[in-house]
Protein backbone atom coordinates (compact mmCIF):
# COMPACT_ATOMS: atom_id res chain seq x y z
CA UNK A 1 0.00 0.00 0.00
CA UNK A 2 0.98 3.42 -0.97
CA UNK A 3 0.45 6.02 1.53
CA UNK A 4 1.22 10.00 0.91
CA UNK A 5 2.67 11.63 4.02
CA UNK A 6 2.37 15.06 3.52
CA UNK A 7 5.84 17.14 5.56
CA UNK A 8 7.48 14.28 6.38
CA UNK A 9 10.55 15.90 7.03
CA UNK A 10 9.41 17.60 10.05
CA UNK A 11 9.10 17.65 13.57
CA UNK A 12 5.82 14.80 14.04
CA UNK A 13 6.46 13.97 10.25
CA UNK A 14 9.85 12.66 10.56
CA UNK A 15 9.04 10.59 13.57
CA UNK A 16 6.07 9.11 12.51
CA UNK A 17 7.87 7.67 9.20
CA UNK A 18 10.53 5.58 10.56
CA UNK A 19 7.64 4.23 13.32
CA UNK A 20 5.28 3.24 10.35
CA UNK A 21 8.30 1.99 8.04
CA UNK A 22 8.77 -0.30 10.84
CA UNK A 23 5.90 -1.68 12.01
CA UNK A 24 4.22 -1.99 8.55
CA UNK A 25 6.36 -4.07 5.73
CA UNK A 26 3.79 -3.59 3.82
CA UNK A 27 3.42 0.18 3.00
CA UNK A 28 5.48 2.52 0.97
CA UNK A 29 5.75 6.07 2.13
CA UNK A 30 5.91 8.80 -0.39
CA UNK A 31 7.19 11.73 1.58
CA UNK A 32 5.89 15.52 -0.28
CA UNK A 33 7.88 18.11 1.68
CA UNK A 34 8.43 22.05 0.29
CA UNK A 35 11.57 21.73 2.99
CA UNK A 36 10.69 25.07 4.05
CA UNK A 37 12.76 26.04 7.34
CA UNK A 38 10.98 23.80 9.27
CA UNK A 39 11.72 20.51 7.12
CA UNK A 40 15.19 18.94 7.36
CA UNK A 41 16.28 15.72 5.52
CA UNK A 42 18.46 14.84 7.91
CA UNK A 43 15.70 14.20 10.05
CA UNK A 44 14.96 10.84 7.65
CA UNK A 45 18.45 9.79 7.47
CA UNK A 46 17.68 6.35 8.41
CA UNK A 47 14.95 5.99 5.80
CA UNK A 48 16.96 7.46 2.70
CA UNK A 49 18.25 4.02 1.70
CA UNK A 50 15.17 2.18 2.39
CA UNK A 51 13.16 1.00 -0.92
CA UNK A 52 9.70 1.63 0.32
CA UNK A 53 10.54 5.20 0.97
CA UNK A 54 10.97 8.37 -1.34
CA UNK A 55 10.97 11.48 -0.77
CA UNK A 56 9.79 14.40 -3.14
CA UNK A 57 10.00 18.11 -3.10
CA UNK A 58 7.21 20.02 -3.88
CA UNK A 59 4.57 22.13 -3.02
CA UNK A 60 1.00 20.57 -1.47
CA UNK A 61 -0.70 23.27 -3.14
CA UNK A 62 0.57 22.55 -6.34
CA UNK A 63 -2.27 20.71 -8.00
CA UNK A 64 -0.27 19.39 -11.12
CA UNK A 65 2.22 17.63 -8.73
CA UNK A 66 0.01 16.10 -6.07
CA UNK A 67 -2.12 14.91 -9.20
CA UNK A 68 1.14 13.16 -10.44
CA UNK A 69 1.81 11.72 -7.45
CA UNK A 70 -1.41 9.94 -7.03
CA UNK A 71 -1.20 8.56 -10.31
CA UNK A 72 2.63 8.03 -10.84
CA UNK A 73 2.25 5.83 -7.04
CA UNK A 74 -1.36 4.88 -7.00
CA UNK A 75 -1.85 6.74 -3.54
CA UNK A 76 -4.10 4.62 -0.94
CA UNK A 77 -4.35 7.02 1.61
CA UNK A 78 -2.95 10.55 2.93
CA UNK A 79 -1.74 11.48 6.24
CA UNK A 80 -1.22 15.43 6.01
CA UNK A 81 1.28 16.62 8.38
CA UNK A 82 2.09 19.70 6.13
CA UNK A 83 1.35 23.06 7.17
CA UNK A 84 3.11 26.07 8.18
CA UNK A 85 2.89 25.94 12.26
CA UNK A 86 4.78 29.24 14.32
CA UNK A 87 2.42 31.48 15.66
CA UNK A 88 5.14 34.28 16.08
CA UNK A 89 5.63 33.99 12.42
CA UNK A 90 1.78 33.77 11.44
CA UNK A 91 1.56 37.13 13.54
CA UNK A 92 4.16 38.98 11.37
CA UNK A 93 3.40 37.27 7.79
CA UNK A 94 -0.52 35.66 8.46
CA UNK A 95 -0.58 35.45 4.14
CA UNK A 96 1.79 31.98 3.80
CA UNK A 97 -0.30 30.59 6.48
CA UNK A 98 -3.30 31.01 4.88
CA UNK A 99 -2.12 29.81 1.32
CA UNK A 100 -0.47 26.77 2.78
CA UNK A 101 -2.68 25.39 5.59
CA UNK A 102 -5.90 26.10 3.73
CA UNK A 103 -5.54 26.41 0.02
CA UNK A 104 -2.97 23.11 0.50
CA UNK A 105 -5.26 21.30 2.57
CA UNK A 106 -7.79 21.92 -0.42
CA UNK A 107 -5.67 20.64 -3.23
CA UNK A 108 -4.48 17.67 -1.48
CA UNK A 109 -8.67 16.54 -0.56
CA UNK A 110 -9.83 17.20 -3.88
CA UNK A 111 -7.32 15.53 -5.61
CA UNK A 112 -7.93 12.41 -3.08
CA UNK A 113 -11.84 12.52 -4.07
CA UNK A 114 -11.13 12.95 -8.01
CA UNK A 115 -8.92 10.01 -7.67
CA UNK A 116 -10.03 8.00 -5.34
CA UNK A 117 -14.46 8.36 -5.62
CA UNK A 118 -16.51 8.30 -9.37
CA UNK A 119 -18.71 10.74 -8.09
CA UNK A 120 -20.16 11.90 -4.43
CA UNK A 121 -20.60 8.82 -1.94
CA UNK A 122 -19.17 6.47 -4.68
CA UNK A 123 -15.99 4.99 -4.49
CA UNK A 124 -14.35 3.68 -7.43
CA UNK A 125 -13.86 -0.53 -6.11
CA UNK A 126 -10.11 -0.94 -5.52
CA UNK A 127 -10.26 2.59 -3.75
CA UNK A 128 -12.89 1.61 -1.47
CA UNK A 129 -10.43 2.00 1.87
CA UNK A 130 -8.67 4.83 1.30
CA UNK A 131 -8.94 7.54 3.71
CA UNK A 132 -7.67 10.72 4.46
CA UNK A 133 -6.17 11.67 8.14
CA UNK A 134 -5.76 15.59 8.81
CA UNK A 135 -3.14 16.36 11.68
CA UNK A 136 -4.62 19.00 13.39
CA UNK A 137 -4.14 21.36 16.67
CA UNK A 138 -5.52 22.02 19.51
CA UNK A 139 -5.05 25.84 18.95
CA UNK A 140 -8.49 25.85 17.09
CA UNK A 141 -10.17 25.66 20.45
CA UNK A 142 -8.82 29.03 21.76
CA UNK A 143 -7.82 29.36 25.24
CA UNK A 144 -9.50 27.91 28.35
CA UNK A 145 -10.22 28.73 31.97
CA UNK A 146 -8.06 26.93 34.49
CA UNK A 147 -10.44 24.47 34.82
CA UNK A 148 -11.74 22.65 31.70
CA UNK A 149 -10.30 20.58 29.08
CA UNK A 150 -10.80 20.50 25.13
CA UNK A 151 -12.58 18.21 23.96
CA UNK A 152 -14.05 16.66 20.26
CA UNK A 153 -16.98 19.02 20.57
CA UNK A 154 -15.83 22.27 22.21
CA UNK A 155 -16.51 25.18 19.70
CA UNK A 156 -13.74 26.34 17.68
CA UNK A 157 -12.31 30.18 18.48
CA UNK A 158 -8.59 30.27 17.01
CA UNK A 159 -6.82 33.36 18.70
CA UNK A 160 -3.96 33.41 15.79
CA UNK A 161 -3.42 33.15 11.93
CA UNK A 162 -1.88 30.43 12.65
CA UNK A 163 -4.99 28.52 14.70
CA UNK A 164 -7.23 30.24 12.28
CA UNK A 165 -5.79 28.86 9.29
CA UNK A 166 -5.79 25.22 10.45
CA UNK A 167 -9.55 25.90 11.75
CA UNK A 168 -10.00 26.52 7.98
CA UNK A 169 -8.35 23.16 6.97
CA UNK A 170 -10.18 21.35 9.74
CA UNK A 171 -13.68 22.82 8.41
CA UNK A 172 -12.88 22.28 5.00
CA UNK A 173 -11.79 18.73 5.81
CA UNK A 174 -15.14 18.32 7.00
CA UNK A 175 -16.73 19.32 4.30
CA UNK A 176 -15.71 16.78 1.56
CA UNK A 177 -16.27 14.38 4.79
CA UNK A 178 -19.86 15.53 4.01
CA UNK A 179 -21.00 16.55 0.77
CA UNK A 180 -18.46 14.58 -1.00
CA UNK A 181 -18.61 11.53 1.36
CA UNK A 182 -14.62 11.31 1.10
CA UNK A 183 -13.71 8.86 4.25
CA UNK A 184 -11.66 11.64 6.93
CA UNK A 185 -10.58 11.46 10.44
CA UNK A 186 -9.10 14.50 11.89
CA UNK A 187 -6.67 14.52 14.97
CA UNK A 188 -5.92 17.51 17.43
CA UNK A 189 -3.31 17.01 19.35
CA UNK A 190 -1.53 18.99 22.31
CA UNK A 191 2.20 20.54 22.46
CA UNK A 192 4.11 17.72 21.13
CA UNK A 193 7.88 17.85 22.40
CA UNK A 194 10.76 15.28 22.03
CA UNK A 195 13.70 14.52 18.74
CA UNK A 196 14.28 16.21 15.83
CA UNK A 197 12.30 19.59 16.92
CA UNK A 198 12.90 22.56 14.97
CA UNK A 199 15.17 24.63 16.73
CA UNK A 200 12.93 27.79 17.15
CA UNK A 201 10.46 25.97 19.32
CA UNK A 202 9.91 26.41 22.97
CA UNK A 203 12.19 23.55 24.52
CA UNK A 204 14.74 22.94 21.97
CA UNK A 205 14.90 26.99 22.53
CA UNK A 206 15.53 26.36 26.34
CA UNK A 207 18.18 23.17 25.75
CA UNK A 208 20.18 25.51 23.28
CA UNK A 209 20.19 28.55 24.84
CA UNK A 210 21.71 27.08 28.46
CA UNK A 211 24.14 25.22 26.51
CA UNK A 212 25.43 28.19 25.19
CA UNK A 213 24.99 30.30 28.27
CA UNK A 214 23.00 32.72 26.43
CA UNK A 215 20.03 34.21 27.95
CA UNK A 216 16.78 31.75 27.73
CA UNK A 217 13.72 34.06 27.27
CA UNK A 218 10.16 33.31 28.65
CA UNK A 219 7.25 35.26 27.45
CA UNK A 220 5.50 37.03 29.74
CA UNK A 221 4.86 35.60 33.22
CA UNK A 222 6.20 32.20 31.98
CA UNK A 223 2.39 31.21 33.53
CA UNK A 224 0.87 30.23 30.27
CA UNK A 225 0.04 26.47 30.32
CA UNK A 226 -0.01 23.94 27.46
CA UNK A 227 -0.56 20.04 28.00
CA UNK A 228 2.75 18.58 26.19
CA UNK A 229 2.58 15.21 24.80
CA UNK A 230 5.29 13.33 23.38
CA UNK A 231 6.26 12.68 19.88
CA UNK A 232 6.68 8.80 19.55
CA UNK A 233 3.38 8.89 21.69
CA UNK A 234 1.25 11.42 19.49
CA UNK A 235 2.72 8.83 15.89
CA UNK A 236 1.04 5.79 17.74
CA UNK A 237 -2.14 7.68 18.14
CA UNK A 238 -1.56 8.88 14.97
CA UNK A 239 -1.37 5.46 13.33
CA UNK A 240 -4.35 3.75 15.89
CA UNK A 241 -6.89 6.58 14.11
CA UNK A 242 -5.44 6.47 10.60
CA UNK A 243 -6.45 2.34 11.16
CA UNK A 244 -9.30 1.95 13.45
CA UNK A 245 -10.90 5.47 13.94
CA UNK A 246 -14.38 5.80 13.03
CA UNK A 247 -14.80 7.57 9.50
CA UNK A 248 -15.91 11.43 10.03
CA UNK A 249 -14.59 11.30 13.49
CA UNK A 250 -12.13 13.71 15.66
CA UNK A 251 -10.38 12.36 18.07
CA UNK A 252 -8.09 14.87 20.40
CA UNK A 253 -4.52 13.83 21.24
CA UNK A 254 -3.04 14.49 24.77
CA UNK A 255 -0.46 13.63 27.21
CA UNK A 256 -2.59 15.03 30.25
CA UNK A 257 0.71 16.80 31.16
CA UNK A 258 -0.29 20.28 31.99
CA UNK A 259 3.28 22.76 32.99
CA UNK A 260 3.46 26.11 32.72
CA UNK A 261 6.77 27.78 30.85
CA UNK A 262 8.11 28.22 33.72
CA UNK A 263 7.68 24.84 35.19
CA UNK A 264 9.27 24.16 31.61
CA UNK A 265 12.59 25.45 31.99
CA UNK A 266 13.10 24.95 35.43
CA UNK A 267 13.20 21.31 34.99
CA UNK A 268 15.50 21.37 31.84
CA UNK A 269 17.67 23.15 33.96
CA UNK A 270 17.43 21.24 36.84
CA UNK A 271 18.18 17.94 34.02
CA UNK A 272 20.76 19.89 32.54
CA UNK A 273 22.46 21.25 36.29
CA UNK A 274 22.96 17.46 36.68
CA UNK A 275 24.03 16.02 33.10
CA UNK A 276 26.03 19.13 32.40
CA UNK A 277 26.96 21.06 35.33
CA UNK A 278 28.94 24.15 35.29
CA UNK A 279 29.86 26.31 38.37
CA UNK A 280 26.11 28.35 38.31
CA UNK A 281 22.71 26.85 37.90
CA UNK A 282 21.49 27.54 34.42
CA UNK A 283 18.26 28.67 36.02
CA UNK A 284 19.97 31.76 36.38
CA UNK A 285 20.21 32.46 32.78
CA UNK A 286 16.10 32.32 32.71
CA UNK A 287 15.46 36.06 31.54
CA UNK A 288 11.42 37.30 30.95
CA UNK A 289 10.29 38.90 27.69
CA UNK A 290 7.45 40.98 26.28
CA UNK A 291 4.77 38.49 25.69
CA UNK A 292 3.57 37.76 22.23
CA UNK A 293 0.31 39.15 20.70
CA UNK A 294 -2.41 36.82 21.09
CA UNK A 295 -0.77 34.53 23.54
CA UNK A 296 -3.89 31.89 24.43
CA UNK A 297 -3.81 31.79 28.32
CA UNK A 298 -4.41 27.56 28.63
CA UNK A 299 -4.37 24.57 26.60
CA UNK A 300 -5.36 21.27 27.90
CA UNK A 301 -6.83 18.27 25.90
CA UNK A 302 -9.25 15.58 27.47
CA UNK A 303 -8.54 12.50 25.67
CA UNK A 304 -10.97 10.20 26.52
CA UNK A 305 -12.54 9.36 23.61
CA UNK A 306 -9.32 8.07 21.81
CA UNK A 307 -8.58 6.05 25.33
CA UNK A 308 -11.83 4.70 25.33
CA UNK A 309 -12.77 3.86 21.99
CA UNK A 310 -9.67 2.63 20.40
CA UNK A 311 -7.38 2.10 23.77
CA UNK A 312 -4.84 4.52 23.21
CA UNK A 313 -2.26 5.28 25.91
CA UNK A 314 0.53 7.59 26.46
CA UNK A 315 3.76 5.74 27.35
CA UNK A 316 5.29 8.54 28.25
CA UNK A 317 4.58 11.12 31.58
CA UNK A 318 6.32 14.74 31.28
CA UNK A 319 9.27 13.54 33.47
CA UNK A 320 10.33 10.57 31.20
CA UNK A 321 10.18 12.03 27.98
CA UNK A 322 12.05 15.59 28.95
CA UNK A 323 14.95 13.31 30.42
CA UNK A 324 14.80 11.46 26.84
CA UNK A 325 14.31 14.53 24.97
CA UNK A 326 16.89 16.51 27.02
CA UNK A 327 19.47 13.60 26.21
CA UNK A 328 18.59 13.25 22.38
CA UNK A 329 19.77 17.28 22.15
CA UNK A 330 23.28 16.51 23.98
CA UNK A 331 23.75 13.84 21.52
CA UNK A 332 22.97 16.47 18.81
CA UNK A 333 24.86 18.88 20.20
CA UNK A 334 27.68 16.53 20.81
CA UNK A 335 27.52 17.43 24.64
CA UNK A 336 28.82 15.30 26.90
Amino acid sequence: MNILVTGGAGFIGSNFIPYVLDKYPDYSIINLDLLTYAGNLDNLKECENNSRYKFIKGNICNRDLVEFIFSEYDIQGVIHFAAESHVDNSIKNPSVFIETNVNGTFTLLDVAYKYWLDKPFTYKEIYNQCRFHHISTDEVYGTLNETDLFTEDTPYAPNSPYSASKASSDMIVRSYQETYGLNTVITNCSNNYGSKQHNEKLIPTIIRKALAKEPIPIYGDGKNIRDWLYVLDHCKAIDLVYHNGKEANVYNVGGKNERTNLQIVDKICTILDVKVPTDKSYKELIRFVEDRAGHDRRYAIDATKLENELNWKADENFDSGIVKTVEWYLNKYKVR
